[in-house]
């Protein structure tokens, strides 16, 4: 959600260690591979049989491989230092961590959910207090960010942390609402993946391909799919049925 110029080898500062340029090449490597498998695992999970093998086996993939990207994001965005952007990769293996136990652990409460709540509100405060101090700053930017990515990222940490304060409250999350919470969560996790990759790395994709239409949808996809699902299953039984079956294999093994 928030995007700036993306660590490279020239913000590492003259004469640094050999191990320095090793551990960023890494983290680097990391990021890139991680994201990678990311994206392409997710965007199978968008178009199979939902609760089916494959979609099950799409998701083993992409939840680590989003955890890795969005961990070394982190570590590249505090490096530089972008702030915005640290909070984002943040933000995103929140959304994904949050995504996969809620299928895993039967809809309870318990002290992952209280974390969670906390860790969201926090990436909410701090991204709307950087909003606020962007416009203070050299050109009205901070970390290269615009206020309005902060604003974004804020309104919707602020969102889910409210949505975990609400499953809290009532102890614990069931049906057709702990479905709508796994698929929300993992689709805007994958959607700031696309959004980061499609739309804030065209210049190293070909130039007939930098600024074309295919890349907007490419990165806009999640959130679509995100919307008609969710309105599927809040007003038909269309995959939901397929979802609670799975869910309901998943909590047969879960102690």
């Amino acid at each position: 959600m928030t995007n700036a110029t993306p660590l490279s080898l020239s913000h590492i500062p003259t004469g640094s260690p050999w191990w320095i340029f090793a551990l960023v090449m890494l983290v680097l490597a990391l990021h890139i591979g991680a994201g990678s498998a990311g994206i392409v695992s997710g965007y199978s999970a968008l178009f199979v049989r939902k609760g089916g093998r494959t979609h099950r086996r799409a998701g083993n993939v992409f939840v680590p491989a989003m955890l890795i990207t969005g961990a070394m994001a982190a570590a590249l965005a505090a490096t530089i230092p972008q702030r915005g952007n640290l909070i984002g990769a943040l933000f995103t293996v929140y959304l994904v961590a949050s995504a996969w136990m809620t299928v895993r652990r039967k809809g309870s409460v318990g002290r992952f959910e209280r974390a969670g709540f906390a860790f969201a509100l926090a990436c909410a405060i701090s991204a709307l207090w950087l909003g606020l101090k962007a416009p203070r700053s050299s050109g009205g930017v901070l970390d290269g960010i615009a206020p309005a990515n902060f604003y974004v990222t804020g309104t919707v940490a602020a969102l889910a942390a409210a949505l975990d304060l609400k499953v809290i409250l009532r102890g614990g999350i069931s049906g057709r609402a702990r479905i709508a919470r796994h698929v929300w969560r993992i689709c805007t996790g994958l959607f700031i993946a696309s959004g980061s990759f499609f739309l804030g790395q065209q210049k190293v994709m070909p130039i007939w391909l930098q600024g074309s239409p295919i890349l907007f949808v490419l990165a806009l996809t999640p959130l679509v799919l995100m919307i008609f699902w969710l309105l599927r299953l809040q007003f038909t039984y269309w995959i939901g049925k397929n979802h609670i079956t799975a869910l309901q294999r998943i909590d047969a093994t879960v102690n």
